[in-house]
C-alpha cells in the first residue's frame, strides 16, 4: 500500500481539499492519503462548504501537524504552498516529493459570497491538478 501526504501551512484549506479529492480519485486498497500542516489551524468553514458544494465530505477530518506523521514513510509528499515546501524538514526519505503552490483561499477578502468565489476557484484548481497528478502515481 502506498502512502501519500499532502502538506500546507495550517492544514485548514488546501491540503484538506487535496486529501479529500485524492481519496475520491484513488483506490483505498492501493493508497492511504493523509494531510497535515506545518501548524494546525483547524478546519476552515469556507473550505468545508466549498467541498460539500461539490459533493465531498469532510466528516471526521481533523487539522493535523506533520509531526504526527514523522514515524511514517511516505511514497509521495505533496506540498501545496511555498511555505510548507520551504519549512518542511521532515519526510526527506519520501520516495518522491512533489510541489505545486496554490493561492491561499483564507486570504480572500469581501463578503461571504465573494470569499466563496475564491474558495471555489482554488477547489476547482486542486481538483483539476489532482486528476492530472494521479496519472504519474
Amino acid at each position: 500500500m502506498k502512502k501519500i501526504l499532502v502538506l500546507c501551512t495550517g492544514n485548514s484549506c488546501r491540503s484538506q481539499m487535496m486529501e479529500v479529492v485524492l481519496k475520491d480519485l484513488l483506490s483505498a486498497s492501493q493508497f492511504e492519503v493523509y494531510s497535515a500542516g506545518v501548524e494546525a489551524h483547524g478546519i476552515n468553514p469556507y473550505m468545508k462548504r466549498a467541498m460539500e458544494n461539490k459533493g465531498y465530505s469532510l466528516e471526521g477530518h481533523t487539522s493535523n501537524t506533520m509531526d504526527e506523521y514523522a514515524h511514517l514513510h511516505f511514497d509521495y509528499v505533496f506540498t501545496v504552498c511555498d511555505h510548507a515546501k520551504d519549512n518542511c524538514p521532515y519526510f526527506q526519505n519520501a520516495t518522491q516529493r512533489i510541489h505545486h503552490s496554490f493561492n491561499d483561499p483564507a486570504d480572500a477578502k469581501g463578503n461571504d459570497e465573494e470569499k466563496m468565489l475564491v474558495y471555489d476557484k482554488v477547489r476547482d484548481e486542486i481538483i483539476s491538478y489532482c486528476k492530472s497528478a494521479i496519472q504519474s502515481l
